[in-house]
């Protein structure tokens, strides 16, 4: 039903000031920008290797957005799946009564799209997008890696988004968590709640890059809140919009 992390989307106050971060210090190409009037935001997609990252600005201060951002603060809002058919996907889930935000597809930054309920993933904002035809990945520096969710049972969770989506299991050492996605098109990492400080729902995201040097250099620039290891940097959220970060060392294919 879905073939990979299409984008996970960030919520910030300011757009121009997340392109700071997003764009100028970690490097993600900007793929395109507009400004959403019916959603009331101004969007931005950045490429991030076989995904994306979406920066979301509300610019009405009565939607979903902005009322994340004032209850919340800026971070992470919502993963997106990629779908060759968002609107046969809509049509199987809304047979099978799952909860949904949108009973019919409409347009988008990532093309025709639809939300389903929280209520329906275990806490998180889900995202179908189908992309205009011809769409291609970018390159980047920096490539998005995995999304990890905090759940009360991982196991429970990783269930439901493999019925819901068809999602494949990524073999790890077994325990309380599960993996669930794509290697290159980016994986959920489903954890117990108790080790992420008790939260359910998105809580952190991890991506890889091949010259690490650089790119700690560029974050140093910028002053970054960070921990630098041999071969990978911890963001921490106040200098990464709200988001747990870690990006590690990896040799691209």
């Amino acid at each position: 039903m879905v073939t990979k992390i299409h984008h996970v989307g960030i919520v910030v106050e300011r757009l121009d000031r997340a392109y700071g971060f997003w764009r100028d210090t970690l490097g993600l190409p900007l793929v395109r920008q507009a400004e959403i009037p019916d959603q009331g935001v101004r969007a931005a997609l950045l490429a991030a290797g076989e995904s994306e990252i979406e920066l979301l600005e509300p610019t009405t201060p009565d939607n979903g957005v902005a009322r994340f951002l004032a209850r919340r603060g800026e971070g992470l809002h919502h993963v997106c799946f990629e779908t060759p058919d968002v609107d046969a996907a809509l049509g199987g889930l809304r047979a099978e009564a799952v909860p949904l935000l949108d009973e019919r597809a409409r347009q988008g930054l990532a093309g025709r799209i639809a939300f389903l309920s929280p209520a329906a993933c275990h806490g998180v904002l889900v995202e179908l997008a189908t992309p205009p035809h011809g769409t291609q990945s970018q390159d980047s520096p920096v490539r998005l890696k995995r999304l990890v969710i905090g759940c009360r049972e991982p196991h429970a969770a990783a269930r439901s988004y493999q019925r819901l989506f068809g999602l494949p299991e990524v073999a790890i050492n077994g325990g309380a968590r599960c993996m669930l996605g794509w290697e290159g098109g980016g994986t959920l990492l489903m954890v117990p709640a108790a080790e992420v400080g008790d939260v359910e729902g998105m809580v952190a995201l991890s991506m890889v890059a091949p010259e690490m040097a650089p790119l700690a250099e560029r974050l140093q620039r910028a002053a970054a809140a960070m921990l630098v290891g041999a071969a990978e940097v911890t963001v921490e959220p106040r200098s990464s919009h709200g988001v747990h970060l870690h990006i590690s060392r990896y040799h691209f294919p």
